[in-house]
């Protein structure tokens, strides 16, 4: 069962920043994750409301996009994955899958409880997955939630990994294509607070083995679904993404969709057909 500590405010960034950056070796072995969570009333910042927005190609329509509650209770995640209990270091962390649930429309949304804790930790075959939690209630109870599935390479606990299903590309049509420019990881970073040295450059991206910088990967579902706002309803859905196959800063990407309705498909794929994500959209249920 969770046991929840409640902050009077949020994280100081800077603190939780250095925290990360020193810890870099997993700890002994765990074969059960912390049960702290941690909640805060959390605000909701117009300029970097507005920043995220511009970064992600989200029109201002008076809903928070999808993805932003991750940006606004980052500071919460950082703090419980960087707390001296949690066994993973957060450097070198990679997200497999995100899955939100929007239970109601994101408008006229100020100030919010979040909630973040972890859970189902288990093994995968490049080392060691859990899940983070995340969930945001206002004043009519809850809002939104999200599960990030985060994999450590460094780490090993007991059991049989069982793989997923294999991907399968379902019919869809081009929606639109762009540019992951160079300093997108960068500009990612600025308004979602996430500065993993993995999308900032290629020297620190190279720290951590790979060749290039690469995008982060809630920035290339967000403008994905910045792109599909006529695709699919703006409440009452479950959306569901896996990320498959890094995307190289920089590349060409393109956005493939199925028609507009209460539940579909969409992908980002590579100018080479390489698939870096695939989701779907489905009514809630």
């Amino acid at each position: 069962m969770t046991q929840w500590q409640t902050l009077n405010a949020p994280p100081a960034m800077a603190g939780l920043y250095a925290r990360a950056a020193l810890r870099t070796r997993v700890g002994p072995q765990p074969q059960e994750l912390p049960a702290t969570g941690l909640r805060c009333v959390l605000a909701i910042d117009p300029l970097r409301l507005g920043a995220f927005r511009k970064v992600c190609g989200y029109d201002n329509d008076g809903l928070l996009p999808p993805t932003y509650p991750h940006v606004l209770a980052f500071g919460l995640q950082l703090a419980l994955l960087t707390d001296p209990h949690f066994p993973f270091p957060l450097l070198g962390l990679v997200q497999l899958a995100e899955r939100i649930r929007l239970l109601r429309p994101l408008g006229g949304v100020d100030r919010v409880s979040a909630s973040v804790h972890v859970q189902n930790l288990h093994p995968h075959a490049d080392g060691a997955v859990f899940t983070l939690v995340t969930r945001l209630d206002d004043a009519l109870g809850p809002l939104w939630e999200a599960e990030a599935d985060l994999l450590c390479r460094k780490a090993h606990v007991d059991g049989q990994w069982a793989p997923p299903p294999a991907t399968t590309e379902l019919p869809a049509d081009e929606v639109t294509h762009w540019l992951a420019d160079k300093d997108v990881g960068r500009q990612y970073a600025k308004v979602a607070g996430d500065y993993n040295p993995i999308h900032l450059s290629l020297p620190s991206a190279r720290l951590f083995g790979f060749s290039q910088a690469i995008a982060p990967g809630m920035w290339s579902l967000a403008r994905s679904l910045a792109a599909l706002r006529g695709h699919l309803p703006s409440a009452g859905v479950q959306l569901r993404a896996q990320f498959l196959k890094p995307v190289q800063l920089p590349s060409e990407v393109v956005l493939n969709a199925s028609v507009p309705a209460e539940r579909g498909h969409f992908s980002l794929t590579g100018r080479d057909a390489s698939l870096h994500l695939a989701g779907e959209w489905a009514p809630l249920g």
